[in-house]
């Protein structure tokens, strides 16, 4: 039987707090400003990808959560072109190498939550799957240098290739070369630092990221003064926020360029809503939490989608989780918290009346809670999702 070569590693979803939206370059996925993120826990969010390729293999093909894929894509196809070049060059300095450069590739993804609903599947799969090929090639480019691959295939990918904190640099050479992701601080600079995920909407988004954006930069006036004014002061005081572990800092920008992100889709022509009715009542209740604690401890963010990510300090793990259990105690997902329920408590100043005179208005919309908190980058794991006998997916 013909020899498959294979290797697998798993990549980390990443929820900016200073948004990337826009593009100078599309088919570079060249960014018009700098952005930053908190990569997430993978025991709760990731993916893992299984890489292959033998001489039998008679053309590349990608499955995804056990169904065939396109992988024909010009984005996953530069991704590719650049990943077997870098092989080639490794296999012309050493005869002695397998020219797996030359073999068609059979990579087999699957992800542990909902895929294109806004919850950054795109940046975890794409960094999953540079991950997985650059291990497969024996490649020994560093993250930073694997992260502009993976900026090709989507850009906020590029971020999970690291864990921890993480700033995309965009860089200002034509050619790419200097738009990457590098390292803010590592998962244990800041450990304390959790993160509450309502998901709102697992379906699939009615306009995707790389349409909304291309619709913003185009007719939104708003847009250019965010890249040119507002992000390059705020990329400059997030950094800060996080060495510094500043968290009332970094919440207040966090939740600012949410809101600024977000309106700058609500003024594109037509205008993109990504957000919805659910979306604004978990705004409502993260900020009557602020405003009972007398600081932020909570603090929300919105990617492309209506799901909203909370991010607040161990510390105040119980207030937060005690006011979003009551409204959403109902739904899957609090399982990681069941120890700790009984710590649960609701801010004296919080007007709970309110909320508890209109539970059922508050309590819909979503379908469940996910409970994370910061985590590493992509992992070299020996689990497989490769069937070696038959060459195929083994849940295929």
């Amino acid at each position: 039987m013909t020899q498959i070569y294979q290797a697998s590693c798993t990549a980390p979803v990443n929820i900016a707090t200073l948004k990337y939206w826009g593009k100078r370059d599309t088919k570079l996925n060249l960014p018009t400003n700098s952005s930053i993120s908190v990569t997430l826990s993978q025991d709760d969010l990731r993916t893992l990808t299984t890489a292959s390729c033998s001489s039998s293999f008679e053309q590349d093909t990608l499955y995804l959560n056990g169904e065939p894929h396109p992988i024909d894509t010009p984005r996953t196809l530069a991704c590719l072109a650049d990943l077997r070049s870098l092989r080639a060059a490794l296999e012309s300095k050493d005869d002695k190498l397998p020219k797996l450069s030359t073999f068609k590739l059979r990579i087999v993804s699957e992800n542990n939550f909902p895929t294109a609903a806004g919850l950054a599947s795109s940046a975890a799969g794409f960094a999953a799957l540079i991950s997985a090929i650059a291990k497969l090639y024996e490649l020994p480019q560093n993250s930073s240098e694997l992260s502009m691959i993976a900026r090709k295939g989507s850009g906020s990918a590029c971020r999970s290739l690291f864990g921890g904190y993480v700033a995309w640099e965009m860089g200002e050479l034509e050619d790419g070369s200097d738009s990457k992701a590098v390292e803010v601080a590592p998962v244990n600079h800041w450990p304390e630092m959790q993160a509450l995920i309502c998901v709102v909407c697992d379906v699939k988004k009615d306009v995707s990221s790389t349409s909304g954006m291309q619709l913003t930069v185009a007719t939104s006036d708003l847009f250019q003064e965010r890249i040119k004014n507002v992000v390059p002061k705020r990329f400059i005081e997030m950094k800060k926020s996080i060495v510094d572990k500043d968290f009332a800092k970094f919440a207040e920008l966090t939740i600012k360029d949410s809101n600024s992100f977000h309106s700058c889709c609500l003024d594109s022509y037509p205008p993109i809503f990504y957000m919805n009715d659910t979306s604004k009542k978990i705004i409502k209740l993260v900020n009557l939490l602020n405003e009972a604690a007398g600081k932020i401890i909570a603090a929300y963010t919105f990617d492309a989608g209506p799901n909203a990510v909370i991010y607040y300090l161990k510390e105040n793990e119980n207030q937060v989780l005690g006011l979003f259990n009551k409204v959403f105690g109902h739904l899957e997902g609090w399982e990681k918290a069941e120890s700790l329920k009984s710590k649960f408590e609701i801010l004296e100043k919080f007007p709970i009346d309110q909320i508890e005179s209109n539970m059922e208005f508050y309590s819909q919309g979503v379908s469940r809670v996910i409970l994370t908190q910061v985590g590493g980058g992509p992992k070299s794991v020996d689990t497989s999702l490769l069937d070696l006998e038959t060459g195929l997916p083994k849940k295929c």
